[in-house]
């Protein structure tokens, strides 16, 4: 089949731009080789979630390999995926060992990096970050940073709380912006122009994908037609979720607001939050609009409570000083994020492998319990960064010489084209990733 669309292919209409799925007849991904042919490769995604304060210390483990793998219960939700299941044990950052609290365990966790203290803001440039300013710099997006829970710029214990509400930094002293609003994350992606009122983003380019479809295959048709119908089903529950409430943890005064509320709002279930959030990453993902995304599903030191759960006597921070059933309960129903997110992905075909084979999706937490516990941190990752990464494995570095997390980020950077000699502070390569 003749192609006649570029590589970096976009469906395009008045004030909005949105980028295709991988697709058999369309050469979208790939680069030019020597002989003039593309080659048709989705590319590799990068995608972190965090969760605040650590999970239950006597059901945060794995043992075994592919899918004979034993997970511990708060690694239940991901059993589907036990055999694209890499579970980390014994890494740590030396820097967050200083402090001893919420803001010196986080702000460096994904730099490795040292924190100034005494309100003063300084960290590192993190590894998503370092990402998106070199192997993102060819999408729309470099990085789509994402949380749950609204910044807090309080200082703690002599540590600004910024370091406990961002794990992304694109420089030392630069804490990326955080998007928790799920109509703002998803405009980001596919609007090009401001004040575009409530206009579908598919009614925009509706002209150009009509005109797209008459040029791809059958099964490429079908899947152009589940992906729009997934980015229709996006904007209608953002739509809903803007009339409802306020950002969850946060109580309003009044039983009914007193001024008008604003279009665009923050569902006020959690659930439903994480929800749109982790779609919104499927989609900028599916899309090849970022392949850098950083998603903070709470703060350290975190507020959030959780009444979708019928734990709403607590908030979450007090809830990980105890190793109850209903702290367990909430650390599941952050895995089940993940899960969400890698079946979504793993349901995309490209090529030969999926949109979750072609990704790296790594949990993780500042500390292993809630008890401030930072001599090692809990590091679960699924999928396959292309092939280039082997799972179905649990690895122990508990006792090793070299067990540094800025050691799992060197190798993670070379399955992205991008060796470096030292990051953070780790001169070494993790062994075995």
């Amino acid at each position: 089949m003749s192609n006649r669309f570029s590589r970096r292919t976009l469906l395009r209409g008045l004030g909005v731009s949105m980028a295709l799925p991988w697709m058999e007849s369309v050469r979208v991904f790939g680069a030019e080789v020597s002989d003039g042919n593309a080659v048709n490769q989705a590319p590799l995604r990068f995608g972190v979630l965090f969760a605040g304060n650590g999970f239950h210390k006597d059901h945060w483990w794995a043992k075994g390999s592919g899918r004979d793998m034993e997970l511990g219960r708060v690694l239940e939700p991901l059993t589907d995926f036990r055999e694209k299941l890499l579970f980390i044990r014994g890494l740590y950052n030396e820097e967050a060992l200083k402090g001893n609290i919420h803001s010196s365990q986080t702000g460096n966790l994904l730099s490795g990096a040292p924190l100034s203290d005494g309100g003063e803001i300084r960290s590192g440039t993190s590894i998503d970050q370092l990402l998106a300013q070199t192997y993102g710099r060819s999408t729309k997006v470099p990085s789509l940073v994402l949380g749950c829970e609204k910044s807090n710029p309080s200082v703690h214990k002599n540590y600004s709380m910024i370091y406990s509400s961002h794990i992304s930094w694109s420089s030392p002293t630069t804490p990326t912006p955080l998007e928790v609003y799920p109509a703002l994350a998803f405009d980001r992606l596919f609007k090009t122009e401001a004040n575009l009122g409530d206009r579908s983003v598919l009614d925009a380019i509706l002209a150009d994908a009509t005109d797209l479809r008459r040029s791809i295959s059958k099964t490429d048709q079908q899947k152009l037609d589940e992906y729009l119908n997934s980015v229709r089903e996006v904007e209608q529950r953002i739509e809903r979720a803007g009339q409802r409430g306020e950002l969850q943890g946060w109580r309003p005064t009044l039983s009914e607001p007193n001024i008008p509320r604003p279009a665009d709002g923050i569902p006020q279930d959690i659930g439903e939050h994480m929800r749109l959030m982790c779609d919104i990453l499927v989609l900028a993902f599916q899309t090849d609009t970022t392949r850098v995304c950083t998603l903070k599903l709470n703060n350290d030191h975190s507020s959030l409570r959780f009444s979708n759960l019928g734990v709403d006597y607590m908030i979450h921070h007090l809830l990980s000083h105890q190793e109850s059933d209903d702290w367990l309960k909430v650390n599941q129903f952050f895995v089940e994020q993940l899960a969400y997110i890698a079946r979504r992905l793993d349901a995309v075909q490209e090529g030969e492998r999926t949109a979750l084979d072609n990704s790296v999706l790594m949990l993780c937490s500042s500390m292993l319990t809630g008890s401030h516990n930072a001599t090692q941190l809990p590091v679960v990752m699924l999928g396959r960064a292309g092939g280039k990464l082997e799972t179905g494995r649990t690895l122990d570095y508990l006792g090793q010489s070299n067990r540094r997390m800025c050691s799992l980020f060197l190798s993670l950077l070379d399955h992205y084209g991008l060796p470096l000699e030292k990051f953070g502070d780790s001169t070494e390569r993790l062994a075995e990733v």
